[in-house]
């Protein structure tokens, strides 16, 4: 992969935990910075470390799907692409209480809950030639600016914004598993 199909699969992932963020900065009763760049942290940990657990899951069983890697990965990217697109356009979540931080664990589960789809394009990448520690390194770091931000901007901008930002994502992650397929599918003979 190169360097503008890495950023663009890290602004990707990072869209549902923004869109999870400024849904927990629109719950808080004045986002702090502190608070922001805490949450931002713990959501591009987690959603940097789940790639590296789908790649080693997808390492494992590369070996018996080889003929197949590039429609996996194209079939794991478009319908992850979809479930974004479809949850985009659901209706925002929103929470009664207004806190001044959430809790740890909160925020951990939520994160978790965000980068499945992190731990599946992880997954993906095993089946071509990706370097996972930089994808994953990306993916955590992106994700990190863009929770930051959107806790921030959560306030202001309230959680339909925020919804619409998988929208984006999933259009992004439906391109670049058609472009793994097409340059598969480009440089095998006919």
């Amino acid at each position: 992969m190169n360097v503008a199909a890495t950023a663009s699969l890290a602004l990707a992932m990072s869209t549902d935990a923004f869109a999870a963020a400024v849904g927990k900065g629109a719950a808080l009763q004045r986002p702090q910075l502190r608070e922001a760049l805490r949450t931002g942290l713990i959501f591009g940990v987690i959603e940097g470390l789940t790639p590296l657990l789908g790649w080693a899951l997808g390492n494992a069983a590369a070996p018996y799907v080889q003929a197949w890697d590039h429609w996996i990965a194209f079939v794991l990217l478009g319908a992850l692409g979809l479930r974004m697109i479809h949850e985009g356009w659901g209706e925002p979540e929103i929470e009664e209480d207004k806190p001044n931080s959430h809790s740890f664990l909160r925020l951990a589960v939520t994160g978790m809950a965000t980068s499945v789809d992190a731990l599946i394009v992880g997954a993906g990448l095993a089946f071509i030639d990706a370097n996972i520690f930089v994808t994953a390194a990306a993916i955590g770091f992106a994700t990190f600016v863009m929770v930051t931000l959107g806790v921030m901007l959560g306030r202001g901008l309230g959680a339909l914004v925020g919804k619409r930002a998988e929208i984006v994502g999933g259009v992004v992650l439906i391109v670049i598993g058609s472009l793994i397929l097409y340059d598969h599918l480009g440089a095998a003979p006919v």
